[in-house]
């Protein structure tokens, strides 16, 4: 199985210039990055079925981490700690449009877009959706289709939508 994991690792490098792929990196699926993001995979990090980037930003994935069928789009910068298990989830650090109705046809501004931080050992549940200026904490889980607009402290669980703490992991 090295030997596979090997070849597909030389394989993407070549074809994406801008992904950095750690040590023993496994891609069990597909990898596909789209509008000139750039990608760094720290080491022993899992990704499987297919794992999509986009935007012009970065994105920095840390060691030990599953990504699983995750989408993620970085028009600034997304950050994943180390530890971190990403299922079939959407992280987005741009509303793609501005919000006063006279502005919803321009090209959207700044104001739009704002950095995702994703610290060590949280999970991101199925089908959750989160969006620009999230810092979730580290320990933290969060469930399954939950929407994530504020931030999230260390050691706790949300769910729905809007996000509600349900339980704190660390009393």
């Amino acid at each position: 199985m090295r030997i596979v994991f090997a070849v597909k690792r030389g394989w993407y490098r070549l074809r994406y210039p801008r992904l950095t792929l750690g040590r023993e990196v496994e891609i069990r699926g597909r990898i596909r990055l789209r509008r000139g993001v750039r990608v760094s995979i720290g080491d022993h990090t899992r990704l499987n079925k297919r794992v999509r980037f986009a935007g012009p930003g970065e994105v920095r994935v840390g060691a030990n981490c599953l990504l699983n069928a995750t989408w993620i789009g970085a028009w600034t910068a997304v950050t994943i700690g180390d530890r971190c298990l990403l299922s079939d989830c959407e992280l987005v650090d741009n509303d793609f449009h501005n919000l006063p109705p006279g502005q919803r046809h321009d090209p959207p501004t700044a104001a739009t877009r704002a950095p995702i931080a994703i610290e060590d050992n949280v999970w991101i549940g199925a089908h959750a959706l989160v969006l620009k200026g999230v810092r979730i904490g580290r320990d933290s889980v969060v469930g399954a289709a939950t929407v994530v607009r504020t931030d999230v402290p260390p050691g706790v669980v949300v769910i729905g939508n809007p996000q509600q703490t349900v339980k704190k992991l660390h009393d």
